[in-house]
Parts: structure tokens; sequence; C-alpha cells
């Protein structure tokens, strides 16, 4: 992974470029929360996460392109099966509505890893810090874990997403935020060793992603008090769910207690005021993030 950080280097834009740097992201993130689907965070399951990171480390990319193709995934996802429903729902008579119900999930779970695949692809085309996956290079590694497919099937998949996208790859995703937030940090903060919480912040999402079920879970009992939460606080829930800010600012805070826990303090009173979110929210998810890590550290050793 140190290989892959390299390119990241902070203190180096001015006050006045960061400030319009995360005024866009807040507009963006508050767009996103805004216009969030009945299926959000659905195709953020742990074996998709880890999958598209292992993949990303596989062929040496930017970890960005990482997180890039989850969001790219579960937006496709939700657009395209919302446009086979709807084509389905209008045609035929209820029998065959339903024998071509298991044909069409069967066909998409036959071509689950090739768009999982395509969204990576698309991804890298956007970093700026990675080499673009070409077909021909995609082709081959397909091959090699097994999955046999053309270059001309893979340029219909990525066509087909983005179709269905229209075209709009650049949707935000937490490890943006969370460089930002950190190189805003580093210029408020001078003194904070930014570039040792961006290395450790890479695993700390990383656990995160692959742990999101559990840990928003618990989040939501924390904050709902209650051992069984309604439905009705789980809708309302949904929208922390898929908060970057929220999120990029707590790995942050996990990463700074565990290298400079006594900073804490001191930065979660800085990232609080850089984006107004309370102290005691940042808090709350820490303190959740630090109970996972430490419970699954524990379930290892005694394994």
């Amino acid at each position: 992974m140190a290989k892959q950080l390299i390119h990241c280097k902070f203190r180096e834009a001015s006050g006045d470029l960061l400030m319009d740097f995360l005024i866009n992201l807040n507009k963006r993130n508050k767009e996103n929360l805004s216009s969030l689907s009945k299926c959000n965070g659905v195709f953020k399951d742990k074996r998709v996460v880890e999958y598209i990171l292992l993949i990303t480390r596989e062929m040496r990319l930017d970890p960005l392109v990482g997180y890039h193709a989850i969001e790219l995934l579960q937006r496709f996802m939700v657009k395209h099966l919302r446009n086979l429903f709807t084509a389905h729902t209008s045609a035929g008579d209820q029998p065959r509505r339903h024998k071509d119900s298991r044909t069409f999930f069967d066909k998409i779970k036959e071509k689950f890893p090739i768009l999982i695949f395509s969204c990576v692809q698309l991804a890298s085309k956007l970093s700026l810090y990675s080499q673009i996956i070409n077909n021909k290079t995609a082709v081959q590694f397909l091959h090699s874990v097994g999955i046999r497919i053309s270059a001309q099937s893979l340029f219909e998949s990525e066509m087909m997403i983005l179709k269905a996208l229209e075209f709009r790859l650049h949707v935000p995703n937490p490890l943006t935020y969370m460089e930002i937030l950190l190189e805003v940090l580093g210029h408020n903060e001078p003194s904070i060793h930014v570039e040792r919480l961006y290395d450790m912040g890479h695993h700390v999402l990383q656990f995160v992603s692959l742990q999101r079920t559990p840990i928003y879970e618990t989040l939501l009992k924390t904050i709902s008090q209650c051992l069984n939460p309604t439905r009705e606080q789980r809708e309302k829930f949904a929208t922390v769910t898929e908060d970057n800010m929220l999120l990029g600012v707590t790995v942050i805070a996990v990463a700074t207690f565990i290298l400079y826990v006594k900073k804490w303090e001191q930065v979660v009173g800085e990232l609080s005021h850089i984006t107004g979110i309370s102290k005691r929210s940042i808090s709350d998810f820490t303190h959740v993030i630090l109970m996972q890590i430490n419970g699954s550290s524990s379930h290892v050793t005694s394994a």
C-alpha cells in the first residue's frame, strides 16, 4: 500500500483553494443525501466490497479507484434493476412474468462479476494516479481468475454502465472526503502529522467498508438508544449510512485516536469546526468503530 499512497502530498494547496474544495464537497454530499434510493447500500455488501478492493490491489491501482468503483456499482445496479423491473411489470401475463423474473435474475447473477470489473475499469479511466485498464489487460486479468470473456463483451458491459448512469461518473466517495479533510486539517493545524493519519486512515476506511453492516447497526442502536430500532428510525438513519462527510471525519478521528490519542480531542474539535458536525456525533461514531476494531482483534486473538 505504501507505493500506492506515495502520490499524496499535503500542505501544497492554498487556503482559498481548500475552502472551494470543501464547499463543493459539502454541496455534493448534501445533494447525494437528498436523493437517496431506498436501495442505498444494498450493493455495498462485504463480499462485493472485498472483491473490488482485491481487484484494485491485484492490478496495483490507486485505492481511490476501488472506492469510486464501489459507488459506481451501487448507482448502476439500482438504476439497472429499476429499469428491468419497469419493463418486466409492464409486459405479459402474470405466470410468464414470474418465469421471466427468474430468467433475468439468473442473467444478472451470471454477469455480476463482469459488471463489478467494468466499474473498476471505468473508475481507473478517471483516476489521475492509476494506469488505465485497457481491454487487453482486462481480458488477461479476467482469464487469469477463470472468467472467460471477449474484449467486445467487456466493451459492451462498459457501455451499458455508462448509458445507465447517463455518462455521469463523477460520484462522491469517502476516500476523497478523507483526503480533502486531511488537507484542510493540515493547513489549519500544522503540528498534526496528517501524512501518518492518511496512511492509517486507509486501513480504517477499509475496515469500515468491510464491516459496514455491524458498524452502522451498532451506531443506529447507539443513536436511537434502542436495541430494536423501529422501521421509521431505520428509514431516518439511512442518510447517516451514506454521509461521506461524516465518514471521512470519523475515519480521521479513529486514526488520530490510534496514533496520537493525546491530540484526539484537539483534532475532533478542529474537524467539528471545519465541517459543522458536532463533536458528539464524531465521538459516538468513533467509539463504535474502535469497539468493532477491538472486537475483531479479540476474535482473531482468541481464534
